[in-house]
């Protein structure tokens, strides 16, 4: 099977300045693909070629297995909502899509996309404020309305640039389950955003975007890597101290943390784990209360590749 998406050395320039510089990318079927950047890292730019806005400078990108030239391209099949939706104030949210279906040339998909409004508005969590003037729409349910725009032609492939920009936490939560639910349906969805604890929360897949290129790219799990450190809380810290030093010798960093009294935080030597940290802990009848892996958050790992990174593209 094709990929929904397949760049190869893709290549966008503006005099001498590279906003996207050969990039390779590949974006399965029915994956929810996370695209996270600084900003000026070259996400908006990438989008924008593959939906055939802006042509690239050099390579070639593909969407569901056709080659993409400037406005040409699988679009019927395609949703995306890139940057912030425009919609007309003076009308409803019903009314604003209406206006935006009859705008089409193919009778028969009109027809299809009006029936489509009802479902789309309900599946979004709009249908209570569908006959609501736009203009009294927070920032968040015009988000949730441009996504319902993106969904009227079922789309294939969805594209979304930040489309959890605005929504409060239960907002965000509801676009989060509306994406995992499409992507398990089959729908492929490729969703740039830089709001790194959501990605980490939905996608199957994430990939770094720094000075146009592809800096990393995996599961989430797997870009955070494995963990050497550990948290440990205890009831007699001095002897924990003094015990582990013992056990891992000169390699292994033990700090008192400053989360509370009675915790630890211990850097591993190698060839040491988790398991026997808190055998020798028991064994020299320390009780140990919690004993926890600490992993760099996505967050983490996003911001060591881009660090330094702020060169607007």
């Amino acid at each position: 099977m094709t990929a929904a998406i397949r760049a190869v050395g893709l290549s966008k320039r503006y005099g001498e300045l590279a906003a996207v510089d050969g990039l390779d990318l590949t974006v399965e079927r029915g994956e929810l693909y996370g695209f996270l950047g600084p900003n000026g890292a070259g996400k908006t730019t990438t989008i924008r070629m593959a939906l055939g806005l802006i042509h690239p400078t050099g390579g070639t990108i593909e969407v569901l297995g056709s080659s993409v030239t400037a406005g040409h391209g699988p679009f019927e099949r395609v949703g995306a909502l890139v940057e912030e939706p425009a919609f007309w104030s003076y009308l409803s949210g019903r009314r604003n899509l209406e206006a935006f279906v009859r705008a089409g040339n193919d009778r028969a998909d009109v027809h299809a996309r009006l029936d489509r409004i009802d479902d789309v508005l309900h599946t979004v969590g709009l249908a209570d404020a569908a006959d609501k003037r736009v203009k009294h729409y927070s920032q968040g349910m015009r988000q949730r309305l441009g996504v319902a725009l993106a969904l009227l032609g079922e789309p294939d492939l969805l594209v979304l640039d930040e489309p959890t920009n605005g929504l409060d936490p239960s907002g965000m939560r509801e676009v989060r389950e509306l994406l995992r639910q499409l992507a398990d349906g089959g729908t492929t969805i490729f969703i740039s955003s830089h709001l790194l604890a959501e990605v980490e929360a939905m996608c199957d897949r994430v990939g770094v975007m720094a000075r146009g290129a592809l800096v990393a790219e995996g599961p989430p799990g797997t870009l955070r890597g494995t963990t050497d450190r550990i948290r440990i809380e205890v009831d007699d810290v001095a002897a924990a101290r003094n015990m582990l030093a013992r056990l891992g010798g000169p390699d292994m960093t033990v700090a008192t943390s400053p989360s509370g009294p009675g915790v630890l935080n211990v850097r591993l030597s190698d060839g040491l784990g988790a398991a026997d940290v808190n055998a020798a802990l028991v064994r020299g009848g320390i009780q140990v209360h919690a004993l926890e892996p600490q992993r760099d958050t996505l967050e983490d790992v996003f911001l060591h590749l881009v660090e330094g990174i702020d060169v607007p593209r």
